[in-house]
């Protein structure tokens, strides 16, 4: 079968494919965006139901430091005010919360991407493309009308990695990257929640929400809410530091991050007169909550009012591990920071990029995922559009 000749292929019509096909789109270039599922940007849309976290407004290297993983994917290059920037040029009104969380006044991803695909009415995008082979520098694809060959001058894979398969990321990538000799590094869960063993009084509080605490793990600190549920705990905070906590560092609450240990233990220096155990933490610390985990992991509990306040503000996070990489947000894991040059171009694929979550690197939720994915994707997608331009001009 013949193959179609093209200018740049992407594959994958997530943030990072659609960035990668905003930075290759120019007049008279041939672009096809090819995804297997039936619309583009399905777990964008999935993530903006609960309202749409695009970044964090937050000094470069704060931002920076919650990145992990052998590849960068350089958020300094297109960080949370070029994000801004860029969301306010496709007309989508912005505002950060408390927090320094950015969302658009609608809360809601699809006025977002329809206004992107608008900007991108020149790429050929072609739905229920499903990737299935390389031969010679050209991608086979299974389509509604049966295969097809492409034979593109420039790619950009953003194919995502092992987590939400129902919504494309199915890492079925990985093993024609593989026997292509691309070196791998084993997906993991990331941005999950942890299984807990609760006991029977604990369970009147499940689907219950968790506020103003904070969870320490491995020198990061997550302040987000998070949810008492059936399987175990899961929810912003925890997966701010769900990473540290995967590897094996021990865990903490602080069930009263805005007072300090001393004013904490005057408080529970004062009599308990005829209160329940229950009734009495609820005045110290003031909600039923945070009274219910410091009885379900915090026993016995001290009868010192110092020594009680500092278990109040140190409370052991007891888990029985991961949540599995089906249910988990996103994945760890994927092609490494070896495997590919600065521009994020396959050192064993040349003309071949990649980006999203498809490369190694990790980062919580709360806009660093999305900046990360929207940064590499702009990086791929820049390195293409100039490596076809130096062709271009070597042929005239």
């Amino acid at each position: 079968m013949t193959a179609e000749p093209v200018d740049a292929l992407i594959v994958g019509a997530g943030p990072a494919g659609l960035m990668a096909a905003e930075m290759l789109a120019a007049p008279g270039r041939r672009i096809v965006l090819a995804d297997a599922m039936p619309s583009p940007a399905r777990k964008f849309l999935m993530a903006g139901k609960s309202g749409l976290n695009l970044t964090k407004a937050e000094p470069a290297a704060d931002f920076a430091r919650h990145f992990a993983g052998s590849v960068d994917p350089r958020t300094g290059d297109f960080g949370p005010l070029d994000v801004i920037e860029w969301a306010e040029g496709l007309g989508i009104e912005l505002f950060t919360g408390s927090t320094g969380r950015v969302f658009p006044v609608g809360m809601k991803a699809s006025p977002l991407l329809r206004s992107w695909l608008a900007r991108l009415a020149g790429v050929d995008l072609r739905r229920r493309w499903r990737w299935t082979a390389i031969r010679d520098g050209e991608f086979g694809f299974d389509t509604p009308d049966g295969p097809q060959w492409i034979a593109p001058r420039v790619i950009v894979l953003a194919l995502g990695g092992a987590s939400w398969p129902r919504l494309g990321s199915d890492a079925a990538w990985v093993p024609m990257l593989r026997d292509a000799g691309v070196d791998l590094a084993g997906f993991r869960p990331a941005n999950m929640g942890f299984r807990v063993d609760w006991s029977e009084p604990m369970r009147r509080h499940l689907g219950a929400a968790v506020k103003g605490v904070a969870v320490h793990a491995g020198g990061l600190i997550g302040r987000g809410e998070w949810v008492i549920g059936a399987q175990g705990v899961e929810g912003g905070g925890i997966y701010e530091v769900s990473a540290p906590m995967r590897d094996g560092a021990n865990a903490h609450v602080d069930l009263a991050p805005d007072l300090d240990r001393d004013a904490l233990a005057r408080r529970l220096a004062r009599p308990r007169g005829k209160l329940s155990v229950g009734n009495w933490l609820r005045r110290a610390i003031g909600d039923p909550v945070k009274v219910a985990l410091l009885l379900e992991w915090g026993q016995p509990l001290p009868k010192d009012p110092g020594a009680l306040a500092g278990l109040i503000k140190a409370l052991p996070l007891r888990h029985d591990g991961p949540m599995g990489l089906d249910g988990a947000i996103s994945a760890a894991g994927g092609i490494t920071g070896g495997a590919l040059t600065d521009d994020l171009e396959l050192r064993a694929l040349p003309r071949t990029f990649a980006a999203g979550e498809m490369l190694d690197w990790e980062a919580p939720t709360g806009g660093y995922l999305l900046t990360g994915c929207l940064a590499t994707g702009r990086r791929a997608g820049i390195a293409a559009a100039r490596l076809l331009d130096q062709r271009d001009r070597a042929l005239t």
